[in-house]
Parts: structure tokens; sequence; C-alpha cells
């Protein structure tokens, strides 16, 4: 296990990218708005205040994208169905930014279909966590990290990027911790990017991308702190 150290309060900005991405409301009809070879941590965090993530889905592209509708977990007082009360009763541990690297290595080697977590994207989340505004949540049993999530803080905007398990509900345990701890820290949006199947069962929903773009425009100026 490799523990990282606190990432910093407040997160420091990042040189500024020497592009800028066009409007999100500019996506064609697959939710694309831009296309690059590479990413930085200043042009994911751009990206990010304009409701807009790198999808990095094509090898040696990175597409920028934000999807219409749009998927969230709407931050309330959490109604947890059985099967995440039943996974939160199996004793597993949860901290916050203990082992950022390992959770988002993990989340690309427990995709069966292939990783879209690149040499580039573990450099640039990497960095950003180095920096403040990366953050994972680790769920541990018995010393080892069984299931986790990492995304990003920006302000009041709280984007979850991916997530993991290697035991029976970590990945629902790790949820709703994240969860929990946006609702502590009076965060506003909690972002998962695109609907599946797994997130509609944890209580995600999908809005428009217009109301989500009005989310985000109020979000990122309200500072939050993420973890301790």
């Amino acid at each position: 296990m490799t523990v990282t150290l606190p990432p910093p309060y407040p997160p420091v900005e990042p040189p500024a990218p020497r592009v800028e991405l066009p409007d999100a409301r500019r996506a064609n009809r697959e939710g694309i708005v831009a296309l690059s070879r590479t990413m930085s941590p200043g042009l994911v965090l751009q990206a990010y205040r304009k409701g807009i993530f790198p999808w990095p889905i094509m090898q040696g592209v990175v597409p920028w994208a934000s999807p219409d509708p749009r998927a969230v977990y709407r931050l309330g007082p959490p109604r947890w169905p059985r099967h995440v009360r039943r996974a939160r009763g199996l004793g597993y541990t949860v901290t916050f930014d203990r082992s950022f690297r390992e959770v988002l290595t993990a989340c690309g080697e427990a995709r069966s279909e292939g990783t879209w977590i690149t040499p580039d994207v573990l450099a640039t989340y990497s960095e950003l966590h180095a920096l403040g505004w990366a953050h994972s949540a680790e769920v541990w049993s018995e010393g080892e990290l069984v299931g986790g999530l990492y995304g990003l803080a920006v302000g009041s905007l709280f984007a979850g990027e991916s997530m993991f398990h290697a035991r029976t509900g970590a990945s629902k345990v790790a949820f709703a911790a994240v969860v929990e701890r946006l609702l502590e820290r009076e965060f506003t949006v909690f972002d998962v990017q695109v609907m599946s199947p797994h997130l509609a069962t944890l209580g995600c929903v999908e809005v428009p991308r217009s109301e989500y773009l009005r989310l985000v425009e109020a979000a990122v100026d309200q500072p939050r702190k993420f973890s301790d």
C-alpha cells in the first residue's frame, strides 16, 4: 500500500492551458465538444468549469464531452436502497485521500473491456491530486484495498470519475461514503457523467444538459474542502 500525503487546501491552480475549449452547448449529437491528443491539469480544470469532461476512449485521442442528458446524484438526505444498506453492514472501513494512485490504477484494471486510464490520464490526475483538486475514497477489508472511487472537487461541484470493487458491495460503500461527505461539507453538485444501470440503482438521475450547466456555473465559484 502506498499512502499519499493529504492534498493541499486551498488547491493550487496549475498553469493555464494554451487552448480554450468551446462552449459545452456546441457539442455534437454524441456529446463531443472537442478533440485533443493530450490532456493537462489546466485543461481538465477548464473543462470541468465549463461542464465538460475528458472521455479518453480512443487510442491517441482525447474526446472532451458534455452529453445531453447528464447524470447526477441529487444531494439531499439519502434514502439508500436495501442493497446499499446491506453492503454498508459488511464491516468495511472507509478512508479518504489515503491511496489515490492505487484507486486510480484499480479503476482501470477492473474493466474487462479495457482501460481508459492511459498513462496520460494517470499522470494528469495524479498531478491534480498533488495540487489538491482530485480526491479518492478507499474501502478496506483487513488492510486490503477492496474498493474505491475517485473524482475532482471544483468549488462545490464534485465530479465522480470512476469506481471499482474487488469485494461484494465495496463500490457501493465508497459511493455512499462520498455522498455523505459531500453533504457534510455542503457541496451542491455530484456529477456522475453518464447514466448506467448500476448508477441508477444508487439513486442517480438524468437532467438536461442546460440544467446541469446552470448548476455548474453556480457551483464552481463556491469553495468547499473535500479532504481533511
